[in-house]
């Protein structure tokens, strides 16, 4: 099967398909800690390309996997045995950007930070920027609707999401909403594809709103000797008419990590900080930044501000080396990224606390205090059976918790494979039921992206 798929699209697509071994390595995992070979990776440059692939594969039951930089941290982009990659990295043209109607349009393998770069020289905005924006794809971005520091301000991915260009896995093309930010014509197939992980369709080519370039900054640093007062100082900003472009959260062990990995003036005596920006125009940003100042003051904090352009971005390059910072911890990091409800996160951290002494295990914790959405990484080590267990079950213990204060084992980083089985805890049966029943609608044979987002049985 694989052998007539490999002469059918390698003639198709000449040295665009890959089948050595040493090639086929470098697209078996993403950033999750799941890994496999896939049988070939194939790389097309155009929608036709992908709808060729795709009629050839459903017609012959080939499971094609999509994949943009491989970011994603559930597994969302790994291989299954006897599938084939679809890498997109080659579809990577800003088609256009339209200043008058204020929208881009872009192919999916188009990476966030070029995007970002290109608007800002035109004064423009695109806000959503994950941790990985200067190598992740915005067609990957839409697959999971990724977020990042500023959603609490400016929303996810979704909340910019016009339209879509999409293969659907039978090889038709599928065109949902378009160039306006309007429209109520028929389901919101937009939508629906945004999020649904490389399941449903594979994203051609993305409409996206873009806005103007805000007319200034402010970025504050305030650290605090206890990490309930850095969640309490959430609650008192995010309850005072302030809406802050970011509002990070850093607890004491990512601090550590962070500078013993690549120091950046972090102070180490903290038991938590946060890092908050705030935009708009001067005078907005003047009183905004103050108040938050005044805020956090009251609890003890300690007030820094970035005042130029270098100092930011050092401060920033320090919030996004937290990932990798902790990998110099222990060999192995199960990373999680809860949500609860914004006055919820001091219980939250509480629990965090308590299961991390209840199985002895370091627990590090960051991410987007501002919308509730916390980063929680188990700090272990898969070669020790005994304490990767123990690892394990703290993951259940912490997406109970998550759930128990009316919260979300999931915020930004999708299902994937990393999560399928802890899907039951939070949907219904009969909303992983409709959810399958979508998926069999677009895809009824299913080829596209098998064995992920849904559980492989209740439990």
């Amino acid at each position: 099967m694989f052998g007539l798929f490999r002469k059918r699209i390698g003639d198709m697509l000449p040295g665009r398909v890959l089948t050595e071994r040493e090639d086929l390595f470098c697209y078996g995992f993403d950033a999750s800690s799941t890994e496999n070979i896939p049988s070939a990776v194939v790389m097309p440059v155009n929608t036709r390309e992908v709808s060729e692939i795709a009629a050839f594969a459903f017609d012959r039951r080939i499971p094609l996997i999509p994949r943009g930089a491989g970011t994603g941290m559930t597994g969302g982009a790994v291989p299954l045995r006897d599938t084939v990659v679809l890498s997109l990295e080659g579809m990577n043209r800003i088609t256009d950007i339209d200043e008058k109607n204020m929208l881009a349009v872009v192919e999916p393998g188009v990476i966030n930070y070029t995007l970002q770069e290109k608007l800002e020289e035109k004064g423009l905005f695109y806000p959503p920027d994950p941790a990985s924006m200067k190598f992740c794809t915005l067609g990957g971005n839409v697959a999971e609707n990724a977020g990042g520091p500023r959603a609490i301000k400016y929303g996810v991915t979704r909340d910019y999401v016009l339209g879509l260009e999409a293969v659907l896995p039978d090889g038709r093309v599928l065109s949902a909403g378009g160039k306006t930010y309007k429209g109520v014509v028929g389901y919101d197939l937009t939508r629906l594809l945004t999020g649904s992980e490389g399941t449903l369709g594979i994203i051609t080519k993305i409409f996206l709103k873009i806005l103007p370039l805000p007319a200034e900054t402010a970025t504050l640093l305030c650290t605090f000797s206890q990490p309930d007062d850095a969640a309490e100082a959430v609650s008192r900003i995010t309850s005072s008419a302030i809406i802050p472009r970011t509002l990070e959260f850093m607890d004491r062990e990512s601090i550590l990590a962070v500078e013993n990995y690549r120091p950046c003036g972090l102070p180490p005596d903290a038991g938590a900080l946060l890092l908050i920006e705030v935009d708009g125009s001067h005078t907005a940003v003047s009183e905004d930044a103050d108040r938050i100042a005044s805020i956090c003051s009251a609890l003890g904090a300690r007030i820094r501000v970035a005042d130029d352009i270098y100092s930011k971005q050092q401060l920033w390059d320090a919030r996004r080396a937290v990932s990798p910072a902790l990998y110099h911890i222990s060999p192995t990091k199960i990373n999680e990224d809860i949500v609860v409800p914004r006055g919820r996160i001091p219980d939250m951290l509480r629990s965090l606390r308590a299961i991390s002494e209840k199985y002895n295990l370091t627990i590090a914790n960051f991410g987007h205090a501002g919308d509730g959405n916390i980063h929680v990484n188990v700090m272990t080590d898969r070669n020790n059976k005994d304490e990767y267990r123990k690892a394990q079950q703290a993951v259940r213990d912490i997406f109970e918790a998550a759930l128990r204060l009316e919260g979300t084992i999931s915020g930004e980083h999708g299902v994937g494979l990393t999560k399928k089985q802890y899907v039951g805890m939070e949907l219904s049966d009969v909303s992983i039921e409709l959810m399958k029943a979508v998926k069999n609608v677009f895809d009824p044979r299913g080829i596209l992206n098998p064995g992920k987002m849904f559980p492989d049985s209740r439990r």
